[in-house]
């Protein structure tokens, strides 16, 4: 594997996991919302990743290597939307029962947690390329 094809891949990471923080922060910040523009509360999202082919040259020879792109972001239908007795709410319906997102704080602090570290972790690879590119280059003097 070539030194770019290995910036190539940790990039992508990087990428990835940049917009799987977005993806995040977006379902923090919408954690109460009760009202969206598609109608209802809103609804968690999640990102959901495949493997990439990135081409990689080594030499005269053309490889295929893998990393990672964000494939979709999918909304969450699944989890039920819980139901909050709040009479009083402009969006309560008539039993007085309001429907909030299906976003786990808690869970998503994880996804945070982890996508961050996912991140350094790229970065610090794509670092460590660039120290051994710079070494390799330097041997040639």
């Amino acid at each position: 594997m070539s030194f770019l094809a290995g910036f190539e891949i940790s990039a992508s990471g990087l990428s990835a996991q940049r917009t799987r923080m977005t993806i995040v922060s977006s379902n923090l910040a919408n954690a109460e919302t009760t009202r969206t523009a598609e109608g209802g509360a809103y609804r968690r999202r999640d990102p959901i990743f495949r493997a990439a082919n990135i081409d990689g040259f080594e030499g005269k020879l053309r490889q295929a290597v893998q990393g990672v792109q964000v494939a979709e972001v999918r909304t969450n239908e699944n989890d039920p939307l819980p139901r909050v007795y709040d009479p009083g709410h402009p969006d309560a319906g008539e039993d007085g029962y309001v429907e909030m997102p299906n976003v786990n704080i808690v869970e998503e602090m994880v996804n945070m947690m982890t996508a961050s570290r996912s991140y350094e972790a790229n970065a610090t690879a794509f670092q460590t390329l660039k120290t051994m590119a710079r070494q390799a280059l330097s041997l040639g003097q």
